[in-house]
């Protein structure tokens, strides 16, 4: 117990944490990931986007990390799984780091006090699920948490809660289907920027749209 609470607040600073517990029941599929063609609209770009950054390398890494602002970003080869998000939206010219200070910055009562600040912190506010639940709550579309996948579309934002409730996690939905039907996810649970069927495997959260 005293070496998992310490891990357990980690993860909750970034979002989640690699753990077997978490990655157990993942119904896992292995489709052609293949970008649509002509895209029509921001949310299937973002969807290519995050397809293409799928990297099941990179290591899942919840340091603090000093990082340049704006355009800011920690070693490629590592991440959490906000950095999915992050490099997804950097692929079509948007940068959350930039987009949440800001916001963060004027708005700054409106955003969770989890981690004791009295301040914004360029390097990691961005990263972490609760500031991006209500960046994305305020600045986008926030849509109905269901059970049912249909309800799931393509750019689709989601988050979750993992580990009975205590570490916060968020991932894309995707264009792709796996084998039982389901929008396939990419994230970063602990085995990289990966393409999983996972939308059903913890509890939802929070459930979004954002295009700028």
């Amino acid at each position: 117990m005293k070496l998992i609470l310490p891990l357990l607040l980690i993860c909750f600073s970034f979002g989640c944490k690699k753990s077997e517990k978490i990655t157990e029941n993942i119904s896992e599929s292995k489709p052609t990931t293949q970008l649509i063609e002509n895209p029509i609209d921001f949310y299937q770009k973002l969807s290519n986007a995050a397809i293409s950054i799928i990297d099941p390398e990179v290591v899942y890494t919840p340091d603090y990390v000093s990082i340049k602002y704006p355009n800011g970003d920690v070693p490629a080869k590592t991440g959490v799984c906000t950095d999915v998000v992050i490099r997804a939206y950097r692929k079509l010219g948007i940068d959350l780091q930039k987009k949440v200070h800001e916001d963060m910055k004027t708005n700054f009562l409106k955003y969770p006090k989890t981690w004791g600040l009295k301040t914004t912190d360029k390097n990691i506010d961005h990263r972490r699920v609760p500031n991006l639940e209500v960046f994305f709550a305020r600045k986008g579309k926030t849509l109905s948490i269901t059970k049912n996948t249909s309800d799931y579309k393509t750019g689709d934002i989601v988050t979750w809660l993992l580990a009975g409730d205590a570490i916060p996690h968020i991932g894309i939905v995707t264009h792709i289907k796996s084998n039982n039907g389901n929008p396939m996810i990419v994230h970063n649970v602990g085995s990289g920027q990966v393409l999983e069927d996972c939308l059903l495997s913890w509890k939802i959260v929070g459930h979004y749209k954002y295009s700028n």
